[in-house]
C-alpha cells in the first residue's frame, strides 16, 4: 500500500528532472573572506612579536634573552586569550570585529610606542614592553578560536581546523621571511608595526562588511574602524617625524644619518665633538677621539710585524681600522669582513661618512666581504700577516660566539707563523673579568697574549689583547703621522696598575657562552 503524503510537507515528484539542485561543494565567499583574515591576523601576530624582540634587543641587549622571554610571553598570552574565549557566546562577529581593531592599535602603535618611552621614560620601558606583549597576545589568543566559531556554522569540524591552522601558519610564514629581509631594511620598525596595524583594521572593517546584517549597531561599528585607521594612517604619514622626535631626544646630538638594516639600528650624529656612530642605541666611535681607538688597536700588532703584506679586518665596517692600516707601504692587500652591508655601503659612499675613514674603503687595495666572520673564517685559505678583530662587545649570544675558543682556533688557522691577531677586548676597568676570559681564551687555543689598554674619553680605559704564535715585540717604529701613539710612550699601555691586573677567569666556550653573562654582570653595575 502506498505511503499518503505528509500535509505538512510539500509533494516532491519522482522525477529526477524536478528534483532540488544539490548545495554547492566549494567553499562559500563568506568562508574565504574569514580564511584570508586568519592568514592577515596571524602575520600581523607574529610581526608584533618580532618587533617587540628586535627592539627590546636594541634597547636592553641579548638577542636570545629577549626574543625567549618576549615569545614566552606571548604565547603564555595567547593562551590566556583562548581561555577567556569561551566566555564570549552571543554577538561572535561583533566581538571579533571590536578585538581586531585593539589589536590593530596596540600592536600597531607598539614600535613607536616602544621607542619613544626608551627615550622619554626609559625605566618604563621594560614594563611597557611585556605589558604590551601580552596584551597583544591575549587578543591574538582571543581571534583564532571566534573565527573557528564563526566558521563552525558552515564548515565541518575536521575541514575548519585543519583550514583555519593552514591559513594561520602561512601568515606566519610569510612575515618571519619578511620581516628581516624586506619590512626592516625599507620600511623600519616603526613604519612596519603602523603598516601591519592598518592591516588588522582593515580586516575590522571587512568584518563590518561580511556580517552587516548581523551587527546591531552597524553605524558604531563602522566608526571604530574609521577612527582606528585614522590613527594608525595618521601615525603612518608622520612616521618619519616620530622616529626623529624619540631618537632626538634620545641621542642628544642632531642626527645626520639613520637606517635600520637587518642587523642593527645604524644611527650618526653631529655635535660640538662632531660625529658619533651608534650601533643598537650602542656608541661605536666619537670623532673626537676615535683616533686614540683605533691607533691602539692597529699599530702595535702592525708595526711589530715589520712589512705586513696580507690583512683582514674582521667587523671594523666603519672603514677606521682600514685607514690606519693603509699607512703601511708594505700592505699589498686588505680583506674587510664585515657581516652589515649598510655598513660598509655608507661609509664607502656617503661623502661626509667617508671622509672620516680617508675614503679607505674605495682604496683599490681593498677587499669587502660582507658575511659572517666566523663562516667565513671557516671557508677561506688565505692567510694573513696581520688580522685585526674589531667586533662589538659581546653583549649577546650571537656576537659572543665570536671570542670563544672555537673563533680563536679558527683564527689561529688563518695566522700566518710571523703573524699578529689583536682583538678589541671590552674594558679591563670597568669589565675586568670579561677583558681577562677573553684572554685566557685566547690562550686556551695555544697563541701567547700580550694584553694592553688605552684611554679613550668616549669609552674610558678600553682593552686590547695582541695574540700571535710568538712572543709580541716591541716594534722599532710607527707611522710618522700619529696623533696619539709613539714609540716612546707604547710600551706604556701594556703596563696595567692593580685595579686592572689579571684576575682568575674561565675559558669561554661556545657551549656554555660564560662571558655574554659575566659582560652583562659587571657592564650591569655601571
Amino acid at each position: 500500500m502506498a505511503q499518503a503524503p505528509s500535509p505538512h510537507l510539500p509533494h516532491l515528484p519522482d522525477s529526477p528532472h524536478l528534483a532540488e539542485p544539490a548545495p554547492p561543494t566549494g567553499p562559500r565567499p563568506i568562508e574565504v573572506a574569514l580564511l584570508a583574515s586568519v592568514f592577515v591576523v596571524a602575520a600581523c601576530g607574529l610581526l608584533y612579536e618580532l618587533a617587540a624582540g628586535a627592539l627590546a634587543s636594541y634597547v636592553l641587549g641579548d638577542s636570545v634573552l629577549q626574543f625567549s622571554t618576549i615569545i614566552g610571553t606571548y604565547l603564555f598570552a595567547m593562551g590566556v586569550g583562548s581561555w577567556l574565549s569561551r566566555y564570549f557566546e552571543r554577538q561572535l562577529p561583533a566581538h571579533f570585529l571590536r578585538i581586531e581593531l585593539m589589536v590593530a592599535l596596540i600592536g600597531g602603535l607598539l614600535p613607536a610606542t616602544l621607542f619613544l618611552a626608551n627615550a622619554y621614560a626609559p625605566g618604563a620601558f621594560r614594563l611597557l614592553l611585556y605589558g604590551m606583549v601580552f596584551m597583544v597576545g591575549m587578543l591574538a589568543g582571543l581571534e583564532i578560536p571566534l573565527v573557528m566559531r564563526i566558521l563552525k556554522r558552515n564548515v565541518e569540524l575536521k575541514d575548519l581546523v585543519s583550514q583555519v591552522l593552514t591559513f594561520d601558519y602561512l601568515g606566519a610564514l610569510v612575515v618571519s621571511m619578511a620581516f628581516p629581509l624586506l619590512l626592516v631594511p625599507h620600511l623600519g620598525l616603526i613604519r612596519t608595526g603602523l603598516l601591519f596595524g592598518v592591516m588588522n583594521a582593515a580586516v575590522a572593517l571587512w568584518a563590518v562588511w561580511l556580517f552587516r546584517r548581523e551587527l546591531r549597531r552597524l553605524k558604531a561599528h563602522l566608526a571604530a574602524c574609521v577612527l582606528v585607521l585614522g590613527i594608525l594612517l595618521g601615525a603612518l604619514a608622520g612616521a618619519e617625524h616620530i622616529t626623529t622626535f624619540a631618537e632626538d631626544k634620545f641621542y642628544q646630538d642632531r642626527i645626520v644619518f639613520s637606517t635600520a638594516s637587518p642587523y642593527q639600528r645604524i644611527v650618526v650624529t653631529q655635535g660640538r665633538a662632531g660625529h658619533r656612530l651608534y650601533l643598537n642605541g650602542n656608541l661605536q666611535f666619537a670623532q673626537a677621539d676615535e683616533y686614540r681607538y683605533h691607533e691602539a688597536l692597529v699599530h702595535p700588532a702592525m708595526a711589530a710585524h715589520g712589512a705586513p703584506k696580507m690583512v683582514a679586518v674582521l667587523g671594523g665596517g666603519d672603514g677606521m681600522a682600514v685607514r690606519e692600516i693603509l699607512k703601511y707601504p708594505s700592505v699589498e692587500s686588505v680583506t674587510l669582513v664585515e657581516l652589515d652591508p649598510a655598513m660598509t655601503k655608507i661609509f664607502s659612499e656617503n661623502p661626509r661618512l667617508a671622509q672620516l675613514n680617508g675614503q679607505a674603503l674605495q682604496n683599490p687595495k681593498v677587499k669587502i666581504v660582507n658575511t659572517d666572520a666566523f663562516g667565513w673564517l671557516q671557508q677561506t685559505t688565505d692567510v694573513f700577516d696581520v688580522i685585526v678583530v674589531d667586533f662589538p662587545d659581546p653583549t649577546n649570544f650571537s656576537i659572543g660566539k665570536l671570542y670563544t675558543n672555537s673563533f680563536y682556533a679558527l683564527l689561529d688557522r688563518r695566522l700566518a707563523a710571523s703573524g699578529y691577531a689583536v682583538v678589541q677586548t671590552t674594558s679591563p676597568l670597568v669589565a675586568r673579568k670579561s677583558y681577562w676570559t677573553v684572554a685566557q681564551t685566547i690562550e686556551s687555543v695555544g697563541l701567547s697574549t700580550a694584553p694592553y689598554h688605552a684611554h679613550v674619553p668616549s669609552f674610558g680605559e678600553w682593552g686590547f689583547i695582541v695574540a700571535s704564535r710568538r712572543p709580541w715585540r716591541l716594534p722599532d717604529a710607527l707611522p710618522a703621522d700619529l696623533r696619539f701613539l709613539s714609540a716612546d710612550t707604547l710600551p706604556l699601555l701594556f703596563d696595567f696598575p692593580l685595579d686592572m691586573a689579571r684576575v682568575p677567569s674561565e675559558v669561554n666556550r661556545l657551549s656554555n657562552q660564560a662571558l655574554v653573562h659575566t659582560y652583562e654582570r659587571e657592564w650591569g653595575k655601571h
